[in-house]
């Protein structure tokens, strides 16, 4: 649709991959990669509220140097939010700019690409449809970790190709507890993991259990050359549990067996 609208448009595929309907994922997947993008228009759709009344906007951000084409519904405020907020937004009602719609539920191809294709061909923001208040968007609801007790309270965000299970903890937050901390995690949270803070996936050895810096400045849960979500059963939107270990727990410095080495007879 948008090559026949806008032949000239170079168009970049971030992801198919999300979830169905997971607004939430689409949001941490369109806000990590906001960063690298060039200056554009980005469509997203993550839309389970398609033919409802949730409205179908263009947002200006970037002071006009890029615009996000979506759904109202929480899937573009994250990315919003980190390129510096919103400047114009409009909400997608002009139906010289669509196209004719059999039914209400392929917005992805009736509203949102041609609206995308238009403004890549030039047409003003608010040819599009009628200007809304930025501040009324809906925002986006992300995790926050806070403490219970002693415990730091946190949530997997995501579980990437490879089975790391990143959490919504940034680095300093654990950065003097020391190598080694515990977790807590499963059915009412009684499961319980020894986890060794790595500088790096290579790092950590046969049967470790590590948290890592990835990619995007957030720890992540990760086994050497495995699946941690496989291996301890996490899943996105899992509520886990990081609790410091004291000097005397036995945990805090790891598990050391004797060897005595005979000659061969």
């Amino acid at each position: 649709m948008i090559r026949s609208l806008a032949p000239e448009v170079a168009v970049v595929d971030l992801t198919h991959d999300i979830p169905a309907h997971d607004v939430r994922a689409g949001a941490l997947c369109l806000a990590r990669a906001a960063q690298y993008l060039c200056p554009g228009v980005v469509l997203a759709v993550v839309d389970p509220g398609v033919g409802t009344d949730r409205r179908a906007i263009a947002v200006e951000v970037g002071e006009g140097e890029s615009l996000l084409v979506g759904p109202d519904n929480g899937l573009l405020a994250p990315a919003v939010a980190m390129v510096g907020g919103a400047g114009r937004a409009v909400s997608l009602i002009n139906p010289e700019y669509q196209l004719p719609a059999p039914g209400p539920t392929f917005a992805g191809r009736d509203i949102f690409a041609p609206a995308a294709a238009h403004l890549c061909n030039g047409v003003d923001l608010y040819e599009l449809g009628d200007p809304v208040d930025a501040a009324s968007l809906l925002p986006g609801v992300l995790p926050v970790t806070h403490y219970d007790g002693d415990e730091l309270v946190a949530e997997v965000l995501w579980v990437d190709r490879y089975g790391n299970a990143q959490l919504n903890v940034d680095p300093d937050e654990v950065a003097e507890w020391g190598a080694r901390l515990r977790l807590r995690f499963g059915e009412g949270l009684v499961d319980g993991r020894t986890l060794v803070q790595a500088p790096t996936y290579a790092a950590l050895g046969p049967g470790d259990v590590g948290l890592v810096v990835d990619s995007y400045g957030l720890l992540s849960i990760a086994v050497p050359r495995a699946s941690a979500a496989d291996r301890l059963g996490l899943a996105a939107g899992d509520p886990v549990r990081l609790v410091r270990l004291d000097d005397d727990d036995p945990g805090a410095h790891g598990v050391t067996s004797s060897v005595q080495l005979r000659p061969r007879g």
